[in-house]
Formats: structure tokens, C-alpha cells, sequence
């Protein structure tokens, strides 16, 4: 099962439209994963329409109308791996240990808010993927999204994805 995970989209505060190559991921993956601040409701609605599945949260920027349709907290089997999906996991210090905490029996948990690429593991085997933000890099060099296999109750192939600093083309 091939994966895209994202958030941080910020749509169409950061940037107009969600960057070509990200997009063109949308038609090869299985499912995709959104851990939320959307802000604007085009953007579910387009990947609503073009996943295959998909398993979303609203993050802080996201108003009522995002909120109405999205959980805080999403899980989700997929490929024998449980997944969570949040939004805000707090500071980086402790938060291995703090998300083991509060999402046990979760193998997978993908979050965003920070805009920082993020991929450990905490000590009960918890593996904690952020895969930044494709379209607001903030402090980071660039923009990013990551794609990863599950399948078999493993998760391989964890890729992080390095888009232009001036994403080119795309729709929404």
C-alpha cells in the first residue's frame, strides 16, 4: 500500500495551489494522509475526490467549516500498520515518550504543526512521521511531503520529498 502523507497545505494563504509534484503522487498512492491546517475547504474537497482513501484531521488554523468535517484525531488501519493522525503534538522535547503515552497501541502516528520534517521512534517502537509542509517551509530549507510503503504490518520505503522553493504548476 503506497502512502502520501502531508499537512500544513495553509491553502490559499502560503501558496495558490497545492505544488505539480505533490499532486502527481495523489494518482499513485493508495491512501493519503492529511494531519490538518487546511484552512480552506477546496483543498479537502480536491483530495476528497482524487484519493483513493483518505485519513484527515483539522489542525489550529482550521475555522468551523473544516472542523464540521474533519476529526481531531483520525486512525486507520492500513497495511496491517494502525495509524493515528493529529495535528499538534507539542514541543519536540519529551515527544516520543508523550505520544507513546497518549496513543498506545498505535504503530504509526503522523502529525504536522511544526512545518519540520520529523521521522523517529520512540522506545515502545511508536514510529513518528512529519513530513513538513508543501507549501510554507517556514525555517526549512524547503518544502516537503513524504510517501512510504505499509504493507505486511511494515512500514518501508519512508521517503522525504524536496520540493522547489517556488513550487511550479499545480491545480486545485
Amino acid at each position: 500500500m503506497r502512502l502520501l502523507l502531508m499537512s500544513d497545505t495553509h491553502l490559499p494563504r502560503r501558496a495558490r495551489e497545492l505544488p505539480a509534484p505533490l499532486l502527481a503522487e495523489l494518482d499513485r498512492a493508495d491512501a493519503v494522509v492529511h494531519a490538518g491546517d487546511w484552512v480552506d475547504t477546496a483543498t479537502l474537497d480536491l483530495l476528497r475526490s482524487r484519493s483513493r482513501r483518505l485519513v484527515a484531521v483539522y489542525g489550529n488554523n482550521d475555522g468551523p467549516a473544516l472542523r464540521a468535517r474533519l476529526p481531531e484525531v483520525a486512525h486507520a488501519d492500513l497495511g496491517g500498520l494502525r495509524f493515528a493522525v493529529v495535528h499538534e503534538t507539542g514541543p519536540a522535547k519529551g515527544r516520543e515518550a508523550r505520544c507513546a503515552d497518549r496513543f498506545p497501541g498505535v504503530d504509526v502516528l503522523v502529525f504536522g504543526h511544526s512545518h519540520i520534517p520529523w521521522d523517529t521512534t520512540a522506545g515502545t517502537g511508536l514510529r513518528l512521521l512529519n513530513p513538513g509542509s508543501p507549501t510554507d517551509r517556514r525555517r526549512q530549507p524547503y518544502c516537503t511531503y513524504l510517501t512510504a510503503t505499509a504493507a505486511d504490518g511494515r512500514l518501508t520505503d519512508v521517503a522525504l520529498h524536496r520540493l522547489p522553493r517556488r513550487p511550479a504548476g499545480g491545480s486545485r
